[in-house]
């Protein structure tokens, strides 16, 4: 069966760019005393640095499974998880510009407005392409959206809506084994911990961009948690 993602959740992934200073040239000179400095060159003015700051990279083991269908099971949340990750990251980023834009309309008509606007838009270009999700792909999207918004899809729902709606939307999402109140939790849940060793290797090796997730996780402290046993690896 196919998860319909309620069309609110729907909202949160598509909308409303921000513009950076970008760095023209970098540029590495010698001193005379042989140390390497580097120079920024950023809208005109030069700025000496000394070192770049870089991100933090984690070495990632090499995973091991005992059987077949441990590695079988790991190659299929990959692939569900790859998929679904974009649609999560794009929630935390347009709802945080969904919430500022509300801000800035004082008359709830035109709230209702702007929101019925933007509900037709997402109706008509993005919600088939999210009802074709699987029920489980579903879940793994609702677990995400909770990593990268610190909120779960059902108290999305009620913030935006009412809580009758948001319990409605649960209801009906429960008949396909789907919860929109599962929260995301890597430290206690096995297929959370594989969820996030997914990401960071595929963060690592550029087949999705990093966003950070709502609240802190320390994936080396989680990997040494479950390296006592809990997972196969």
């Amino acid at each position: 069966m196919k998860f319909r993602i309620p069309i609110y959740i729907c909202i949160l992934l598509f909308g409303f760019t921000s513009t950076f200073a970008q760095v023209d040239t970098l540029k590495l000179e010698k001193e005379k005393d042989t140390v390497q400095v580097m120079y920024y060159i950023i809208e005109g003015d030069t700025i000496a640095r000394e070192m770049i700051n870089l991100d933090e990279v984690y070495l990632l083991k090499k995973m091991q499974f005992t059987s077949k269908e441990d590695r079988m099971r790991y190659l299929i949340l990959r692939r569900k998880t790859r998929k679904v990750y974009p649609y999560a990251k794009l929630a935390a980023e347009r709802l945080t510009t969904m919430k500022e834009r509300l801000k800035t309309i004082e008359k709830n008509r035109d709230k209702k407005r702007y929101t019925k606007r933007i509900q037709k838009y997402i109706e008509g270009e993005f919600s088939d392409r999210l009802k074709k999700l699987t029920h489980s792909e579903g879940q793994i999207l609702v677990k995400l959206i909770h990593r990268q918004t610190g909120t779960t899809a059902f108290d999305l729902v009620k913030e935006l809506r009412t809580g009758w709606r948001a319990f409605w939307y649960n209801t009906t999402a429960s008949f396909f084994e789907i919860s929109l109140k599962e929260e995301y939790n890597p430290f206690e849940v096995e297929e959370d911990y594989l969820i996030e060793d997914i990401l960071e290797r595929s963060f690592r090796d550029y087949i999705l961009e990093r966003q950070e997730p709502a609240f802190p996780i320390d994936f080396s402290e989680l990997s040494t948690h479950w390296s006592k046993g809990a997972v196969n690896k």
